[in-house]
C-alpha cells in the first residue's frame, strides 16, 4: 500500500451566503485547494473526485458530485457522492486516501459542500433530523439538539460536571474563531454570555449549539509516487480509522460515550503508530458542547469523567498542551454539514504547514481530525503528520 499525502486544501467562508449556490461554493473551495499546492498543479492531474453532502433542502441529491465537478471544469473525471450525514466529507477524504493507497489513482480531489441558510427553520429541522434514527427519533418529534441533550443529561448525572463545562467549550471555541477569517461566528463570548443564553433543549442552551452554515471545503490527496512533483513539504496521512454504531440513541449501551468515535480513534492511532500523547492538536466534532467533552474521552485525551477538568485546566486552549478546535470548531467556525470533515482537514493542513495565522499551534507536527455523523452512527478519524522534505 502506498503512502497518501495531502498536497493542498481550501475552504470557503462558513456562514449565511445567500448569493452562493452549491456549485459556486464548491468551486471556490476547490480553487483554493489547487492554489495552495506549493509547486502548483494542473486540474488535468486529478484522476478522481469524491464529494460529501447531505443535500439539505433536497437540492441535486442525484449526481451531485458530477454537478459540482463539471462546473469546476473537471470534465470526464469519475465523481461520486458520499452521504454519511455530518461525516460525509470526512468519509470522502477517507475514500480518496483509499483510492491513492490502492493504486487506483495518483491524485484525488475530495471535499464537501452544504447550503443550509435558504430553508425555513422547520425545513432545516427536518433535514437535520434525517441524520438521526427515522422511525423512533425523527418521526416522533425528537430534534437533533434533543438527542444531544439526552447525552448531556446522562453525562451530568454520571460524572462530576456541571453545565458550566458546556459554556467553557463555547468560550474557548469562540475565542479561537475570532482569529479565523473563515468562521461563521467569529466573535468572542464571555462565560456569562454562554451560561445565560436561552435554552434550546435542556440542559443545552443557544451557546452550546453550533450554527447552521453554508460552505464548502476541498482537499487534494496524492500518492507517494507523484507527491514530489507538487510539494517538498507535504502532509502525510499517517492513519485513518472509521466505524459505525446504531443510529438511534436508544439502541446503544451508553449515552456518555460514542463507540464509533472510540473505535475510529483506536484504528487511526494504531495505523499511525502513535497514541493520544503524541498529538500536537486536534479538530473534533463539537456540533454541541457535550460532543466535544465526549470526544476528549473517546479519543483518549483523558479518562472517563475527566473531560470537564481537562477543559477547565486550560489543557485544550490554544496555548495548552493539546489545543482542540483551534479553528473555532463546529461551534463557532460553523457546520455546513457536508463540508465539515474536509474543513477539519483543511485546518489541519494549515496548522501543520505553519500557515494558520493568529491561531497557529506552536511547533505542530502531528494533528488529528474527528468527524461524526449524526449522534454517532458514523465516525472517521484522520491522523496527519508533517514529515519534512521529500524528493522532487
Amino acid at each position: 500500500m502506498r503512502d497518501a499525502y495531502v498536497i493542498g486544501a481550501g475552504q470557503t467562508d462558513f456562514g449565511a451566503m445567500p448569493g452562493e449556490g452549491y456549485r459556486s461554493l464548491f468551486a471556490t473551495a476547490a480553487e483554493g485547494a489547487f492554489e495552495s499546492v506549493p509547486y502548483g498543479i494542473d486540474e488535468a492531474a486529478v484522476d478522481e473526485a469524491v464529494v460529501g453532502t447531505l443535500g439539505v433542502g433536497g437540492r441535486q441529491l442525484g449526481l451531485s458530485a458530477p454537478a459540482v465537478t463539471e462546473h469546476l471544469g473537471l470534465g470526464g473525471v469519475p465523481s461520486s457522492r458520499i452521504e454519511n450525514a455530518c461525516a460525509a466529507s470526512g468519509y470522502a477524504v477517507r475514500q480518496a486516501v483509499q483510492a491513492v493507497r490502492s493504486g487506483m489513482a495518483d491524485v484525488v480531489l475530495a471535499g464537501g459542500v452544504e447550503v443550509m441558510s435558504d430553508t425555513s427553520a422547520d425545513v432545516t429541522k427536518y433535514w437535520l433530523g434525517v441524520s438521526g434514527e427515522t422511525e423512533w427519533e425523527r418521526l416522533t418529534g425528537t430534534t437533533f439538539a434533543g438527542v444531544y441533550a439526552q447525552m448531556a443529561s446522562a453525562y451530568l448525572e454520571a460524572y462530576d460536571a456541571t453545565t458550566e463545562a458546556f459554556s467553557r467549550v463555547a468560550v474557548k471555541n469562540h475565542a479561537n474563531a475570532a482569529k479565523n477569517p473563515h468562521a461563521h461566528l467569529g466573535f468572542e463570548c464571555s462565560l456569562e454570555d454562554a451560561t445565560g443564553a436561552p435554552t434550546v433543549a435542556d440542559p443545552l442552551n443557544l451557546y452550546h449549539c453550533c450554527p447552521t452554515s453554508d460552505g464548502a471545503a476541498a482537499v487534494l490527496v496524492a500518492s507517494e509516487d507523484v507527491v514530489g512533483e507538487y510539494s517538498d513539504d507535504p502532509i502525510r496521512v499517517a492513519g485513518v480509522g472509521a466505524a459505525s454504531e446504531p443510529v438511534g440513541l436508544f439502541q446503544r449501551d451508553s449515552y456518555t460515550s460514542i463507540a464509533s468515535s472510540r473505535a475510529a480513534g483506536e484504528q487511526a492511532y494504531e495505523a499511525a503508530g502513535i497514541g493520544p500523547d503524541d498529538l500536537d492538536f486536534a479538530e473534533v466534532h463539537d456540533c454541541f458542547a457535550i460532543a466535544e467533552l465526549l470526544a476528549y474521552e473517546d479519543l483518549g485525551f483523558c479518562e472517563r469523567g475527566e473531560a470537564a477538568s481537562l477543559l477547565e485546566a486550560g489543557e485544550t486552549d490554544l496555548d495548552g498542551d493539546l489545543p482542540v478546535n483551534a479553528s473555532g470548531g463546529l461551534k463557532a467556525k460553523g457546520h455546513p454539514i457536508g463540508a465539515t470533515g474536509a474543513g477539519q482537514i483543511a485546518e489541519a493542513y494549515k496548522q501543520l504547514r505553519g500557515e494558520a495565522g493568529d491561531r497557529q499551534v506552536e511547533d505542530a507536527t502531528v494533528g488529528l481530525t474527528h468527524n461524526v455523523g449524526g449522534s454517532g452512527g458514523a465516525a472517521v478519524v484522520h491522523v496527519l503528520e508533517r514529515e519534512g522534505e521529500v524528493a522532487r
